[in-house]
């Protein structure tokens, strides 16, 4: 065996420098930091073209963008006018007004026809009406007296909120038996005989949000369309803010584009020769 061969075999690595590993990450935070900028500088011309409304709402957002102000019912100055009440305050109401309604002399005859629940639109008080009646006489928007009473002793309580109130009406769908008076202005006069209760009690008209006739369109039983209980009127003590928040998202969509009317076929005649 030769020298050579006895030779120790020696392996020679040579490391390439990667320069990316040092500084190629650096033109990655400078494109983020402009991205941020262009989308500030974005947000900012685009509030300055915004509705009143919708800079009330978006600095409301930056005052309380936990949102701990719309659950404590807090009214803090920017963003008071999208509160809503707790939970657990609606559900004090609930039974509030459970005990002021139970003490009107009509109630045990109508106890099972009054059903107070919460809804996301706040708290829903429906007055369900029976084969005989009950809150209204049959086909007739003038309340009875002993709807008279419950409306009453409803408002009494209301009245001491300071959230906005919705009136509904609804009817079954017996066909009301004119044509020239249908459901529609059965169930919407209806609700209209509710708020001239609660106004004539003291409620402000500002306080009324809306008054809704649906006939027959939201039926309690769907599978038993002319039973009496879908003959209802709602009252709903609407969260705080509420009207303002469906104000500002109606104002912040587009406007229609105006269509192209058509050419008057008198120029489409002329044309043609």
């Amino acid at each position: 065996m030769s020298a050579k061969q006895g030779a120790p075999i020696i392996i020679i690595r040579k490391r390439v420098a990667h320069h990316d590993d040092e500084h190629g990450g650096a033109w990655k935070v400078a494109y983020a930091d402009f991205v941020t900028a262009m989308m500030a500088l974005f947000i900012v011309l685009w509030l300055l073209s915004a509705s009143e409304k919708v800079q009330k709402a978006v600095g409301g957002y930056f005052l309380d963008p936990s949102g701990k102000g719309r659950q404590t019912g807090s009214t803090n100055a920017g963003s008071g006018e999208t509160l809503t009440l707790k939970r657990d305050d609606l559900k004090d109401l609930k039974e509030k007004l459970e005990q002021v309604v139970r003490q009107v002399p009509a109630f045990q005859s109508m106890k099972n026809q009054i059903r107070i629940m919460l809804t996301a639109e706040g708290l829903r008080i429906d007055l369900i009406e029976t084969e005989h009646g009950l809150f209204f006489e049959t086909g007739d928007p003038k309340p009875t007296a002993a709807g008279t009473d419950i409306l009453k002793a409803l408002a009494a309580e209301l009245l001491k909120l300071p959230n906005k109130v919705a009136i509904e009406g609804h009817t079954d769908s017996r066909p009301y038996g004119r044509s020239d008076y249908s459901n529609w202005e059965l169930s919407t006069d209806r609700a209209n005989a509710a708020r001239r209760v609660l106004s004539g009690l003291g409620m402000e008209e500002s306080r009324i949000s809306q008054v809704r006739g649906f006939a027959d369109q939201r039926l309690m039983k769907k599978d038993d369309p002319t039973n009496p209980s879908n003959r209802r009127i709602s009252i709903i003590v609407r969260n705080m803010g509420l009207d303002h928040q469906e104000e500002t998202m109606a104002e912040s969509q587009p406007a229609a584009t105006d269509i192209p009317e058509p050419a008057a076929a008198g120029n489409a005649a002329k044309s043609s020769h």
